[in-house]
């Protein structure tokens, strides 16, 4: 017998009308939703006004439920897998159910959608030619120091899911850890009425959510950090213009050449080569 098709399927991340033709065919023809909260998934479905029979399956489902599931698709049921919002595994269930139908021989299909992470860089105006995404930071305050501390030095952008409640410590941490003037986004509501992307440092954005406490879903933007100047090498670049000044070259032109080569200031090199001298 022919086993059913697991559909992985994207979902609006809030504006409703943020849906595929193909995702509300799928939703139509299969024969079960898996969803994480049928009460948020069955507003979906009464906007399109669709009739398949739902049943919950998130991060706490039992074991059974997961077999029950892999069950029905051996038996040639179609099933969609769907979360709240977004994608189903990018920080939300169905690995393991999707693991267990790959080993099942089970055969998938995706049915891409809206993805914050996504949609908060493009508004961000940040780097998007590299970018590392994370996820949600630890709520455990001691650990959570510890993977900024390990981000410190990132250069690509850095984007983070964030919890309302977590916000504002969240960014005292990376104020502390990070520096006050590292630049930040903060993209909340996405693609919903109250849309909102903020951008500005640490500090600015620390001050404005104490003051005013964050609601929705957040996504936290983190800039590339800073190339470190390296430490210039001045026994080298003294050593240098003196022998260009041996050779014949005037010593203005000397400290001009070697200011640019370097990317200085022609009177610091001067300043430097005089303190040498004596």
């Amino acid at each position: 017998m022919k086993t059913g098709k697991l559909y992985i399927c994207g979902t609006p991340i809030g504006n409703l009308e943020d849906v595929s033709i193909r995702l509300l065919k799928t939703l139509r023809k299969v024969d079960l939703i898996a969803c994480e909260d049928t009460r948020m998934t069955i507003k979906l479905l009464n906007r399109y006004k669709i009739k398949t029979r739902m049943i919950s399956y998130h991060e706490h489902s039992k074991r059974e439920k997961e077999d029950y599931l892999i069950d029905q698709l051996l038996q040639g049921q179609n099933i969609a897998l769907v979360s709240d919002a977004g994608m189903p595994t990018i920080s939300d269930p169905g690995r393991e159910l999707i693991k267990r139908s790959w080993s099942a021989g089970i055969e998938l299909e995706v049915i891409p959608g809206p993805s914050a992470l996504t949609a908060a860089l493009a508004l961000s105006g940040m780097d998007t030619s590299a970018f590392l995404f994370l996820g949600f930071l630890s709520p455990r305050r001691s650990r959570r120091r510890e993977e900024l501390g390990q981000l410190q030095s990132e250069k690509k952008t850095i984007i983070l899911y964030e919890a309302p409640h977590r916000l504002r410590e969240s960014l005292a941490d990376i104020a502390e850890i990070m520096g006050n003037e590292r630049k930040l986004a903060i993209a909340r509501e996405l693609t919903k009425k109250h849309e909102e992307i903020r951008r500005g440092t640490a500090g600015e954005l620390l001050e404005h959510f104490s003051s005013s406490p964050p609601r929705g879903e957040i996504c936290l933007l983190i800039a590339p950090a800073k190339e470190k100047p390296a430490e210039k090498d001045w026994d080298l670049i003294i050593a240098q213009t003196e022998a260009l000044i041996s050779l014949g070259m005037d010593k203005k032109e000397a400290f001009k050449m070697k200011a640019n080569e370097y990317g200085i200031k022609k009177n610091e090199l001067y300043k430097i080569f005089v303190g040498k001298k004596q």
